[in-house]
């Protein structure tokens, strides 16, 4: 868990707007800044196995957090990356939701008009 101080100087960072405290750069950068300090500590105790799952989640968490930015506006997933200076993933070709359901429904044919 982060302190308080540092949670707001990183959401201060990368508040996109006046009150920001919930957008996926904010997230993204307080789950990464608490990976950092989980691999640290693990570095040092090796055993701790609760925590390393806690790890595991934060690190799935973010992942899907990063998919989601990506699909949604990709210059400020390669700018977010370069700030956090995080591995940029290729998440191959992101489709929409609305491209999701389309090829979920067949096609209308004409034999069922």
């Amino acid at each position: 868990m982060l302190d308080a101080k540092i949670k707001q100087k990183i959401i201060a960072k990368f508040a996109t707007h006046a009150g920001d405290t919930g957008s996926t750069p904010v997230q993204v950068a307080i789950l990464t800044e608490e990976i950092n300090r989980l691999s640290e500590h693990l570095a040092e105790h090796k055993k701790d196995h609760s925590s390393r799952r806690g790890l595991l989640k934060k690190i799935g968490e973010r992942r899907r957090l990063l998919r989601y930015f990506a699909s949604e506006d990709p210059k400020g997933y390669e700018e977010l990356t370069k700030k956090l200076k995080i591995k940029k993933r290729d998440f191959g070709e992101i489709k929409s939701l609305a491209d999701e359901e389309d090829m979920m429904m067949p096609a209308p044919t004409e034999e069922a008009a």
